[in-house]
């Protein structure tokens, strides 16, 4: 009895201390659903955070503390019948920085695409050669591109192997009748996203995601300045993505700075005024939309 109570309390320590790659807090919100079961939705919100939680999406083993942090909101804005729902999905994940306790919001973004079928207490299964369900379909495919950017910051291209798997979960979807997987519909959706992520003429803003946070970011706190000068040259190959293409550009400039524009007006109010000029004229070129915003960076005193 004592041996197996022992051996009992030893796996839960393993799972325990040798967690899934995710820690997604998960919510469903229903409010513009009326006069529905709303109990639907509760099992509906449970079921996700279980697929995305204990499911394991690669090989490797994380301890608890390195489990990525993200959020994944599902609005849910039409029950087209009893068991199909539409509306819009926002992905948001967040990276630690060395030696301090801030996270570095990696990517933020709404998917206006949401539409699948549910059916209550039914067990959500997901295939990597087939789209057996539209819902385990765009959950895996965020699944796997929040994994591939974390890695992405950490060494140069190091996400290539999860965004591959991204790759796939598209064109298995290609017949699919639902939007969000096809270029043609939209030149800001899923398929967009990872085909531009993957195109070799940005692979420039693939480099800026590992230099801004590894050897930027992470380096500021013992070498503010150091560090400083790297996000900022990690924001130059920003520079060269835009020129390189600047209409096909925009969807990935975009996602980087609808993460990162408060945190870099944060980074460089405290820069000296010469650096400030140089960074406040190049996010202008590239993110036109915040002008306004990136003015905050020269009226900041040090």
């Amino acid at each position: 009895m004592k041996k197996s109570l022992l051996t009992v309390i030893i796996l839960i320590s393993y799972i325990s201390f040798y967690a899934q790659e995710l820690n997604c807090r998960i919510t469903v919100n229903s409010q513009q659903i009326q006069g529905t079961n709303k109990k639907v939705f509760e099992t509906m919100q449970t079921a996700i955070y279980e697929f995305m939680n204990n499911r394991k999406w690669t090989d490797h083993v994380y301890s608890n503390d390195e489990r990525i942090e993200c959020t994944i909101s599902l609005n849910i804005t039409q029950q087209v019948s009893a068991d199909e729902f539409k509306g819009d999905i926002q992905v948001q994940s967040r990276r630690p920085i060395l030696n301090s306790t801030y996270s570095s919001t990696i990517l933020n973004y709404k998917d206006k695409d949401l539409h699948f079928k549910y059916i209550e207490y039914q067990t959500l299964e997901f295939s990597e050669t087939t789209n057996m369900s539209n819902l385990t379909s765009i959950l895996a495919y965020y699944a796997y591109l929040i994994i591939g950017l974390d890695y992405d910051t950490f060494s140069i291209e190091g996400g290539t192997p999860y965004f591959t798997k991204v790759e796939a979960i598209v064109n298995n979807s290609q017949n699919a009748p639902e939007k969000g997987w096809k270029a043609y519909e939209d030149q800001k959706n899923r398929y967009w996203l990872i085909e531009n992520i993957m195109d070799k003429t940005f692979s420039q803003y693939r480099q800026c995601m590992y230099q801004y946070h590894r050897l930027g970011f992470d380096r500021m706190f013992d070498k503010q300045t150091e560090g400083r000068t790297a996000i900022a040259e990690s924001i130059e190959l920003l520079q060269k993505v835009k020129k390189e293409k600047p209409s096909q550009s925009s969807f990935l400039l975009q996602i980087f700075f609808d993460a990162k524009a408060d945190e870099v007006i944060n980074i460089f109010s405290e820069s000296f005024p010469d650096e400030k000029n140089r960074i406040i004229v190049i996010l202008k070129e590239i993110d036109a939309s915040n002008s306004a915003k990136y003015e905050k960076i020269r009226t900041a005193s040090n």
